[in-house]
């Protein structure tokens, strides 16, 4: 039978405390210097994103508007929920508070709700561009654009708040003392809640980029048409195919996006075990808001280009 005075526990004199994690010297150090480079990396890609796209009027169109908002909660996570999670990892023994806790499981489930919001007004932009292009400037303005996206923040602000002072337990029941380990209780109001919030617009997204695809690659074949031979015929095609391209482009995002989420949401909320399995599907949702700026990155020639001259000025201003 194991000893008392062989295992610590976050109040040494009380068994009912949780464990501490005993790690070497070195593991502990590499890992939290992962986690902030991780960290440190994620906030600075989508901050370059913002700045790329506030900096150049060129760029102030609808979609990237939608991009900027997207990236705003990626920096969200990038800032708060990074950080707190590393603790939540590597520290057994939570010192911050049970409120500090509810405050990470609300910042979290906030930029779940963002990112979301933020990919069905983007399935929108792309399905009106690429199916319906003729009235897609008269259809999606920047007013329009930045009006959809302030009543998703304020919807998805409100909603989480009143999710978190109602239907989650704040005093954060837990399996020993000094733990976060937030319990949301089940019952049909959160059943409801989920299939509102995720199962719907997660639909709304598959469904319109099906849609997209499917027109996408009608108007492909009539790129090799006769009706393509004309002046006016290829500025259309032209036209079409870079609506095609950013459509593919936000394609991967918004599957990246399914991809890192939808496990996580499902089968795990915040409970890191000592299984890998839980610790990989864990962090898959953060691996998500690093990913996305990537993405404009490899795919997007204006991000390479702004990005190169933001960074040339600030290394001209410093030397």
């Amino acid at each position: 039978m194991e000893k008392n005075e062989d295992v610590q526990y976050c109040f040494q004199d009380r068994n009912s405390s949780c464990r501490k994690v005993l790690l070497s010297t070195s593991i502990y150090i590499t890992m939290y210097i992962f986690f902030s480079l991780f960290s440190a990396v994620t906030v600075f890609l989508n901050v370059l994103v913002i700045i790329s796209i506030s900096h150049f009027k060129q760029l102030h169109t609808p979609t990237n508007l939608l991009i900027i908002s997207l990236a705003v909660s990626d920096l969200l996570v990038g800032l708060i929920v990074i950080p707190v999670v590393t603790v939540a990892i590597m520290e057994s023994c939570w010192g911050f508070g049970e409120y500090f806790c509810v405050f990470n499981f609300y910042i979290a489930c906030l930029c779940t709700s963002l990112s979301l919001g933020n990919l069905v007004l983007i399935s929108i932009d792309r399905y009106v561009a690429v199916c319906d292009p003729l009235l897609y400037h008269s259809k999606i303005t920047i007013p329009r654009t930045m009006c959809s996206i302030s009543i998703t923040w304020f919807c998805c602000i409100m909603y989480r708040a009143a999710i978190i002072k109602h239907f989650v337990n704040v005093q954060v029941p837990s399996r020993c003392l000094k733990e976060c380990f937030i319990v949301e209780e089940l019952n049909w109001v959160n059943i409801i809640s989920l299939v509102f919030t995720m199962v719907v617009p997660c639909s709304i997204i598959i469904t319109l980029y099906m849609k997209i695809f499917v027109v996408a690659r009608s108007q492909a074949r009539k790129v090799f048409s006769k009706e393509a031979a004309s002046v006016s015929g290829a500025k259309t095609v032209q036209a079409n195919k870079s609506e095609r391209k950013a459509a593919k482009t936000l394609a991967i995002v918004v599957f990246n996006y399914l991809i890192c989420w939808i496990p996580f949401l499902f089968i795990n909320m915040f409970v890191f075990s000592s299984d890998n399995f839980s610790f990989i599907i864990g962090f898959l949702p953060l691996v998500n808001s690093l990913i996305n700026p990537i993405i404009y990155a490899f795919f997007y020639p204006w991000f390479k280009v702004t990005a190169k001259h933001i960074l040339t000025r600030v290394k001209l201003r410093h030397t």
